[in-house]
């Protein structure tokens, strides 16, 4: 490859860092040119640090209070979607893998293969393919599957469901978001069957394991 990888690196675990840091700077191609231990520093590295990849962590604590980094990560793949996000995990629940493949991170390497799969999953992410290493694979099972019309939610699906997620009335919704209670009603339904939720219960399980209650 004649052009080089500019990536950052962000996770909390200062091993993890240098670790994976010294993995990539081993590669001809691949440049880590900044990393980041929270949220936080991800983005000021991101406002001031020209890249073409990010590695993360999604155990972070977020920027607004929230318990880990998916809200973050969520908002740079709206905003920054020509930047593809590795993630590097220990996280196992398959509904919490899928739900992240659904908001369009382009590899998942469960921490236990980066040695053998970082690299090979930075390379597919690089050239717009998914990645699942073999732990993250097993782990995800039938729920990386795509179910019937699966798709990527919209941004404005995954905002109703994100505020019906954290509490918020399909009025109340529709009141904020200066929209009919139909429409906020169908947006709602088409999120949860993108994200292959049949019930409340199955809604309100998987907003506790992407951490938005």
């Amino acid at each position: 490859m004649n052009q080089t990888i500019r990536i950052i690196v962000a996770d909390d675990h200062s091993s993890i860092r240098v670790g994976v840091s010294h993995l990539l700077d081993s590669v001809a191609y691949m440049s880590v040119v900044g990393v980041a231990s929270n949220t936080l520093a991800l983005a000021e590295l991101l406002d001031t640090c020209p890249c073409d990849l990010i590695v993360s962590d999604i155990g972070m604590p977020g920027i607004d209070g929230e318990s880990n980094a998916i809200l973050f990560l969520r908002r740079v793949l709206r905003f920054m979607p020509d930047v593809p996000i590795v993630i590097l995990t220990m996280i196992h629940q398959p509904r919490t893998l899928a739900g992240l493949l659904h908001m369009g991170v382009a590899a998942i390497v469960d921490k236990r293969d980066a040695a053998a799969s970082l690299i090979a999953a930075i390379d597919a992410a690089y050239a717009g393919r998914r990645f699942l290493s073999r732990c993250a694979q097993q782990a995800i099972g039938d729920a990386g599957a795509p179910q019937p019309g699966a798709a990527v939610l919209s941004p404005r699906e995954w905002e109703v469901f994100r505020l019906y997620a954290q509490g918020m009335t399909i009025q109340q919704i529709a009141v904020r978001l200066a929209r009919s209670g139909k429409t906020i009603s169908t947006q709602k339904r088409n999120a949860m069957r993108k994200l292959g939720l049949e019930s409340e219960t199955s809604l309100i399980a998987y907003a506790r394991q992407i951490g938005l209650t």
